[in-house]
Parts: structure tokens; sequence; C-alpha cells
């Protein structure tokens, strides 16, 4: 059957170097999908073209689009106001940014992200992770943490659908650029990277010894002074990695773990190794899929337009 007679809605997860788009019928199914590089960075001045590109991909004719991400940053096609902790996630749709410019018959709109402060008024911010997350509140998440892992790793507090925390740590990019560049990827050296489950393991434990630059380091001296192979490096670093934002929203968390719901939204690959972090230390991390998610959110902002 054709998506172009099928296509009510199109929505957009346009991230800073990749993008996906997904068309819904009338019912909210997804019923085509579309994946390419064509990301934030690299669409500055025809985002409209690039639209139109996802589209014909999609072999997709919607009333409506609805992105959200990076399309609607500095780098975007309209720098979109942040949300703040006063508006509920879903009462995202009647705060979408409508693109006047955009080609062709569709309403285009982008889904704001949010800022958040914490107690001492020091910002967060998010762009893209909201709509995950006002996907997994139709899907019946509507309290716990939850954490969205990636280049920059979110874990997002919700109480009875409303934001009440937000932290973003750097665990992606810095594993990227500690692994490549500087003393740690000197010491790794060019050996061979075979998976190491006891060096991981060992490196969750280690984030909640101490410092993190403290135990950065720690992954060099281990292999200069023999107690651990350069080949077991990497794996050793994830784990400090992942298990430092572990320990963090732990120590912090208003509630004890047990008593605490945690969620992840992300690819099957990043689960499973936040999955074995988090057992390491006793927790329980149950993992939403993310299209599904995504997908979600849109038909009930399709739902909103519908029956409004």
């Amino acid at each position: 059957m054709n998506s172009k007679k099928l296509a009510s809605l199109v929505g957009v997860d346009w991230g800073t170097t990749h993008r996906r788009a997904y068309a819904l019928d009338a019912d909210g199914a997804c019923v085509s999908e579309y994946a390419d590089d064509d990301g934030a960075l690299g669409c500055k001045g025809r985002f409209g073209p690039a639209l139109e590109t996802a589209l014909l991909q999609l072999q997709a004719t919607p009333k409506r689009v609805v992105m959200s991400g990076m399309v609607g940053s500095a780098l975007g096609w309209y720098e979109v106001p942040y949300l703040d902790k006063s508006v509920a996630l879903d009462a995202l749709p009647g705060h979408l940014f409508k693109v006047k410019d955009a080609p062709g018959a569709a309403q285009c709109a982008i889904v704001p992200g949010y800022c958040i402060r914490n107690q001492w008024g020091q910002p967060d911010v998010m762009r893209g992770e909201e709509t995950q997350l006002l996907g997994a509140l139709t899907m019946g998440h509507h309290s716990g943490w939850f954490v969205l892992p990636g280049t920059h790793s979110k874990w997002v507090e919700l109480e009875s659908g409303r934001i009440r925390q937000l932290r973003t740590y750097m665990t992606g990019e810095l594993f990227e650029l500690l692994s490549k560049h500087g003393t740690l990827a000197a010491a790794t050296g060019t050996a061979e990277h075979a998976w190491d489950a006891t060096a991981f393991a060992d490196g969750v434990r280690a984030a909640g010894q101490g410092a993190l630059s403290h135990q950065l380091f720690a992954c060099r001296a281990k292999v200069v002074c023999g107690d651990m192979p350069a080949s077991s490096s990497k794996a050793f670093l994830s784990g400090l990695l992942i298990g430092s934002e572990l320990h963090d929203v732990l120590r912090d968390s208003t509630a004890a773990p047990q008593q605490s719901t945690f969620r992840l939204i992300g690819s099957p690959e990043l689960a499973k190794l936040y999955q074995s972090a988090a057992a390491l230390l006793d927790l329980s991390l149950e993992a939403l899929d993310a299209k599904a998610a995504f997908v979600s959110a849109m038909a009930h902002i399709q739902s909103v337009y519908q029956h409004p």
C-alpha cells in the first residue's frame, strides 16, 4: 500500500549528524521510515530542500511535519526558545514552533527543548530527548529516572509527567576523545581491543572510589604498572565513564535505589552496557525502545491536532 496515501503526519528526529524520519497514518501507526546522515550540522542554509528529500524518500505527502532535536538549536533551521519545568511533557503539543517558510503544503513545526535549572541555579539543556520522554509518558511511564545515553547522556527525573531534574554527562564525547588522544590513548597503544567484561566491571566500581579525573589516570597507571593489559583499557574506560553517571545519580537520588524506577531509552548496544553497569550496583534498568517512544510521541501530537 502506498505510504503517500497513508501518511497523515511525518515526525523527524533531527540530530547533529544524523536524522530519522517516520511517516504515521491517521491512527498513529508508522507506515514507513527513513534515516540518513543529513544532520543539522550539514544542513545550514538548506533545511527546506533537506526536508523535501526526506519526504520524497518516505514517499509521503503528509498534512503535518513535526521535527525535534538539533533542528531547533542555534545550528538548526530556527533557534526555538527552551521551555522550563513549569511545562509538563504532555503540554508539549501546545508549544510547537511553526516553521512558516517550510516547502510544500504541509504544516511544519519544531518541538522545543527544555532548560532545567538545579537547586543552585545552574542550567542544563536538552533538545530531542524531551520528545522521547513524551513518548515514554504516553506509553505509561510517568515517574522515575530515565537515562538517554549517547554523546551527551541525559538523566531525567520525572514526577507525574513533569521534569524534576535534568543532568547531562559528556560520556560518549569523553570516551571518544580519551581513547584516541592524550596520555590514555598513548598507554593503550595499538593493541587490539577485545571486550573485557572484567575490566568493564572494575571501571564501574572504580567510578565510586574517588574523583573522576583521578580514576581516569588510573586507567593509564594500571596499564603501565602491569595490572591491566593495554587491550582491556577501553573496556575499563567505558565502565568508568558509565559508572560515574550511575554513582552520581544514585548518590543524589531523593529515594533509595530500590524505591526508585530507572529506565533507559536508547539503542540495544548502549542499553546492554548500561544494564550491565547497573546490575553491578544492584540496580535494575528497564530498556525502552527509542523508535517506539518517538513514534508514540508523534502519535500523541497528532491526536491532539485531530482532537484538540
